[in-house]
């Protein structure tokens, strides 16, 4: 395949743009206990001219995911200069929306989306306690009005939808080729049949987050959690590495371990939608957000957040022509594609792509509801862990909290 062209972003510094200060990024943790050794990839590798190189590459990614469900992308094609301008973008938007954007773009929830504004008192439209954490979400809709776009940001939306354009089309698409081959498909497949289009991200979306220090009260209600222990509900998840030691991912070993910091990285995980189509040899990533490290407990973290979701009428399955699915069959090891084929093997329908995530979306609950998250409501006993347990359309998902 042609070598991919490297991210070539609109000026900072075209007219009518206003200052923007630099995001200059917190200190690393000096604590190394509980931080998982996760696989890095190159994604530039892929325009390798030795095949050596490009065989070597897809065997690595296939070990990372199937492993992890996680792995560092690096050499992808986005500067570390790039990268903090977008940073500094996400910075200047909570330092600069006004209160009558956060009223007029509050998100909705039950709508089954995370689209706007939303307020550092839950998950909910309706306000619930504190828990320090503020996003913005741009879906398709948001990408085509600028109305619905904090007035802040609307100088440097052609950097911003730039960004996500290079994002999803071009490294997303080369990891999905890199997938497609795991699979041992055409470089295309994921890309063409499975990844939605339409948009800059697709029927997918793109966030800027502030996590704010832990309040008290909040910190013992939720005993730590700033995000439950869950699985993307999409295709792939591409966030790019923080210093702030907050993202946790589920060991083999069922413990949670903190992912390390490498600056300028994506972190990648694998959501439900890759794992059934992949006939569950590869892993949707078991993760959550948890209060930092001691030394960052008083750091802001910001973050910026791509969730790629794939075509939203498809009901998902295994891809059936993949040689390596109909050499070794599929793979019931956990999670949501053992109970997908529960399901088909009843004869059921399994629920759309867009049934999927918005149903998880509309129902989400807060770390800080104590109602909720207590065993005998949310929550049961399996094996001395206390795991995360709801039903969504007849499919069972059990994760650890």
């Amino acid at each position: 395949m042609a070598p991919a062209a490297p991210f070539n972003p609109p000026s900072a510094d075209l007219p009518g743009k206003p200052f923007v200060p630099e995001w200059v990024p917190p200190p690393v943790t000096k604590e190394t206990h509980k931080f998982a050794k996760l696989k890095s990839i190159e994604l530039s590798l892929l325009d390798s001219e030795d095949p050596a190189v490009v065989d070597a590459l897809i065997q690595n990614v296939k070990t990372a995911i199937r492993d992890d469900g996680f792995l560092f992308l690096e050499n992808y094609g986005v500067s570390l200069e790039q990268l903090h301008r977008q940073f500094a973008l996400a910075q200047y938007l909570y330092y600069n929306i006004s209160d009558e954007d956060k009223d007029n773009l509050l998100f909705d929830p039950e709508t089954g989306r995370w689209s706007g504004y939303k307020h550092p008192y839950g998950f909910k439209r309706q306000r619930g306690p504190t828990d320090g954490i503020e996003q913005f979400n741009w879906y398709k809709p948001d990408w085509e009005d600028i109305n619905r776009v904090p007035k802040c940001l609307h100088p440097f939306m052609d950097e911003i939808e730039s960004f996500c354009n290079y994002l999803t089309k071009s490294v997303n698409r080369r990891l999905l080729t890199l997938f497609s081959r795991v699979l041992e498909l055409p470089d295309d497949y994921l890309w063409d049949n499975v990844q939605s289009h339409g948009s800059p991200t697709g029927e997918g979306y793109f966030r800027y987050a502030l996590f704010r220090p832990v309040e008290k009260q909040t910190e013992e209600a939720s005993k730590g959690l700033r995000m439950h222990g869950h699985t993307d509900f999409g295709l792939t998840t591409l966030l790019f590495s923080v210093p702030i030691s907050c993202l946790q991912i589920w060991g083999r070993d069922e413990e949670w371990y903190y992912v390390p910091y490498k600056p300028g990285a994506l972190v990648i995980n694998i959501g439900d939608t890759l794992e059934i189509v992949s006939g569950g040899h590869f892993k949707a990533t078991r993760h959550r957000v948890f209060k930092p490290p001691v030394d960052q407990l008083h750091e802001e973290r910001l973050s910026l957040v791509l969730f790629n979701s794939s075509v939203g009428d498809l009901r998902m399955a295994p891809a059936a022509e993949s040689p390596l699915i109909q050499r070794e069959g599929c793979v019931e090891e956990q999670g949501v594609y053992k109970e997908f084929k529960n399901l088909t093997s009843k004869g059921q329908l399994v629920p759309t792509n867009r049934q999927w995530r918005e149903i998880q979306i509309s129902t989400a609950t807060d770390p800080t509801d104590t109602v909720r998250n207590r065993v005998g409501a949310d929550q049961v006993v399996i094996d001395g862990k206390v795991m995360h347990q709801r039903e969504y359309m007849g499919v069972k998902v059990v994760l650890p909290v």
